[in-house]
This record gives structure tokens, C-alpha cells and sequence, in this order.
């Protein structure tokens, strides 16, 4: 008999509803029969922690929140990296409070991508639909220069090694969405479908570049197991119309699971006892999903 998969679980933004939503989905029957979390984070938030980070205060800065936040991260990662855990579930962080407690990172992608030194991609992923992002967390005026060649080939590789290795997915399926309206038409909306985005598709194997509009339809349908976004909205508009509140933010590329559920630090509720852990119940069980099918490389 196999052990039972541990997963270090983390708060989150103290703030917000990450203690929340990991206490209750904790307390789920489902997640309770598939895994055995390590809690990490700081004491007084109302949920219970393995892994004491020190002592949350009600009167803390944003700063107190980042710092708690950041070190969660890389606690994790040491439980991780060190086979103490199997893997990591992470609730939601705000990202200028992670910057003002010390840590200069956009958000969880960038930051565990640095602390594993390795090349990652961010999918968000739900029974409907995957999608991973060839870029992340930058101004939109700055995509068409980061949307180069070996972003979208970093990005194929590690989609189409991750769904494998962590899916299951023997041969999946890839197709590109299009950076132009209706992939340039032929060029009257930019160029850059024709010149750049489609060679690449067509050395990676993957289908497209396909318009926006049509493309996230198709994978809904099954067509694709994955879309590979050039830029944020366009991609994460797409899973979280299709399934919010029941998909998944899977870091892909990382020598071991990671995700945390498809929803911010939603701080205008926290503390009233409404957050939905539904999202947060999937990532959980998804990562130990991902770790059973694939042990070898969380070792």
C-alpha cells in the first residue's frame, strides 16, 4: 500500500480569505481521504498550522501580510525540496503586499520558478478547459515584445512535458491562440500571427495560431487538451468565464505539484465566514492527484 501523499498548505494573505478557505477545505471528506496537509503559516488567524511562521496580529501592516505571505512560499518550497512533502497548495497572496514585506516577485509563478531555479509555465486548468500562459503578469503594452519565439516554445514544452508527466496525457493535443484579432487576417490587424506565432506552432506541433474568439470554444468541445495564451486576460478570461470557482492555477515545470485555487485574497469578504472554498478544495485534490500519478518526480 502506497502512503498517503503529503501537501504543504499555505495561508496565504493572513488579510484575506486564505485561512478561510483552507480550513474548510480542510475539513472536506474528500480531501480529508486523499491527503495529509502540512499547514503553513502564522498562529491567530483561526486555522490551526503544522508549521508556525510566528504570530499574526490584527493591527499588522500590509508589510506584516507580505512578509507572512513570502515566507509560507519558500517554507514550502523547502518542505518540498527536501521530500518532506509531496507537494504544495497555495491560497491567494496579494501581490504589492508581497513586494512591501521584502519580496520582489509578481506573484507565486516567478517567485518558485526562482526559488527551484527552474522554467515553469502557469495553467489554470478545470474538467472544461486547460490554459497556459506563454507570458504572466506584465502591462499589457509590454506583451508583443515578450511574446517572442522562445517564450511560446518554453511554453509548449513545458505544457505538452507537464500534462504528460502530470496528467496522464500520452500524446496531448496543443493548439496557440492567435495575439491579433482574427490572427491578423492575413496581416490588416498585425503581423505577427503570420510571422511569428505560426512557424513557431508549426515546429512544436501545435495547432493554430487560431483567433481568440473560436479558439477556447474549440478546446471546450475537446478538440484541444490545452490553449497556449500569448497573454494573461486574454487566456485567464477564458477558464474563469468557463470555471470559475472549479478551476485549478497549476505551475507546470516545477520538480514537484504545485496550484492554488482560480480566485484573489477576495479581502471584502474575509472574516464573514462566505468564502467559497470550493476552488481551493479542487487544487488540493488535484495536486495530490498529481503527485500520486507521478511519484518519481517529487522524489
Amino acid at each position: 500500500m502506497m502512503p498517503r501523499v503529503r501537501l504543504a498548505v499555505t495561508l496565504g494573505d493572513p488579510r484575506g480569505i486564505g485561512p478561510e478557505i483552507v480550513r474548510k477545505a480542510l475539513a472536506d471528506a474528500r480531501v480529508r481521504a486523499a491527503c495529509d496537509p502540512v499547514v503553513v503559516g502564522p498562529e491567530g488567524t483561526g486555522t490551526a498550522v503544522d508549521v508556525s511562521l510566528g504570530a499574526w496580529s490584527p493591527d499588522a501592516t500590509e508589510a506584516d501580510a507580505g512578509r507572512f505571505s513570502g515566507l509560507a512560499i519558500a517554507r514550502a518550497v523547502e518542505l518540498a525540496q527536501s521530500g518532506a512533502v509531496q507537494g504544495i497548495v497555495t491560497a491567494p497572496i496579494d501581490k504589492h503586499a508581497l513586494l512591501v514585506g521584502g519580496f520582489n516577485y509578481p506573484g507565486h509563478t516567478e517567485m518558485l520558478a526562482a526559488l527551484t531555479r527552474t522554467p515553469v509555465a502557469m495553467m489554470l486548468a478545470s474538467d472544461r478547459l486547460r490554459v497556459v500562459l506563454a507570458t504572466t503578469h506584465i502591462a499589457l503594452r509590454a506583451v508583443p515584445a515578450a511574446v517572442t519565439a522562445d517564450a511560446l516554445r518554453s511554453a509548449a514544452t513545458i505544457t505538452r512535458e507537464g500534462l504528460r508527466a502530470r496528467f496522464g496525457i500520452a500524446e496531448p493535443r496543443l493548439a496557440l491562440c492567435a495575439l491579433n484579432p482574427h490572427a491578423g487576417d492575413s496581416g490588416r490587424f498585425g503581423s505577427e500571427d503570420d510571422l511569428l506565432l505560426a512557424p513557431v506552432a508549426r515546429e512544436m506541433g501545435m495547432a493554430g495560431p487560431f483567433p481568440a474568439d473560436t479558439v477556447f470554444v474549440r478546446a471546450m468541445r475537446g478538440e484541444f487538451d490545452a490553449v497556449i495564451a500569448p497573454y494573461h486576460d486574454v487566456g485567464m478570461t477564458a477558464i474563469k468565464v468557463a470555471s470559475f470557482g472549479h478551476a485549478v492555477n497549476v505551475t507546470l515545470g516545477l520538480p514537484f505539484p504545485r496550484t492554488s485555487p482560480d480566485h484573489g485574497t477576495a479581502m471584502d469578504i474575509a472574516g464573514q465566514d462566505r468564502a467559497d472554498p470550493g476552488s481551493m478544495i479542487q487544487a488540493v485534490l488535484m495536486a495530490c492527484a498529481m503527485a500520486e500519478r507521478n511519484p518519481a518526480a517529487t522524489a
